[in-house]
């Protein structure tokens, strides 16, 4: 099995990565921090490629597939991860950067899942993760370009689960809440303390993962985690009024 993951190079995407090495997998790493990645790989040692690229940059986002295909074989499952968030008011966010976060977290994943359906259905199997967040489904303030591409990441992903199916290919949406990670802590970091914000639920990338890995071994259609956010899912309204209402203010 061929998997490739993105934004491998820590968080989520590493613990990602280093499941499915651990499951004896094939593994191509993607993200832009070399020496990160290569401490990684070294546990899959000939099983795993390394592609050293900023995904953000529209030359470099899927330049490398062909060359992971010639190293690994087919890409059974790609593992859309790479991501970045801003938590900062709206209207003081640098436009570069919303549009920076909107191409990467959204159209790049898009992008990739096109590419790589076309030579999945052909070969008919082959699995798409998607790694959204829970922010998809209750918007948290403060995160406002974070939220929009999050929740087009996830409407995407639900809506090509029924399109491909007759192909043999399956979709994964995957919607973590709060996860240990830089990311995590630099977004908890960006608000006023608040033990609305030190009580939460907050799940580990390793557990994650494996989640994620039995998802797509079992054809699950989707991952919540930590599991208490399932109440979100089913109950979008409460969750979002409790969000507006408990969220503390941005500092600054």
């Amino acid at each position: 099995m061929h998997v490739v993951v993105t934004g491998a190079s820590s968080g989520i995407g590493e613990a990602i990565a280093r499941e499915y090495l651990a499951r004896g997998a094939n593994v191509t790493l993607v993200a832009r921090r070399k020496e990160h990645l290569e401490r990684i790989a070294a546990a899959g040692a000939e099983r795993a490629h390394v592609v050293v690229a900023d995904l953000a940059d529209a030359e470099a986002a899927w330049a490398w597939i062909d060359g992971a295909e010639n190293a690994l074989g087919p890409i059974d499952v790609l593992v859309n991860n790479a991501g970045i968030q801003i938590v900062k008011h709206a209207t003081e966010t640098d436009w570069a950067a919303a549009e920076r976060l909107l191409h990467l977290d959204l159209h790049v994943p898009l992008r990739l899942t096109t590419l790589v359906l076309r030579r999945m259905i052909p070969r008919g199997t082959g699995t798409i993760v998607d790694v959204a967040s829970m922010a998809a489904i209750a918007p948290t303030p403060g995160m406002y370009f974070y939220n929009a591409a999050k929740a087009g990441l996830a409407a995407a992903s639900e809506g090509l689960r029924a399109e491909v199916k007759k192909h043999g290919v399956h979709v994964v949406t995957v919607y973590p809440g709060p996860v240990t990670s830089e990311l995590e802590a630099a977004g908890r970091a960006a608000y006023e303390d608040a033990a609305a914000t030190r009580n939460v639920p907050t799940g580990t990338p390793e557990v994650l993962a494996r989640l994620v890995a039995d998802a797509v071994a079992k054809k699950r259609p989707r991952v919540i985690y930590p599991r208490t956010y399932g109440f979100a899912r089913h109950f979008p309204n409460a969750t979002r009024w409790a969000l507006d209402r408990l969220t503390p203010p941005l500092k600054g």
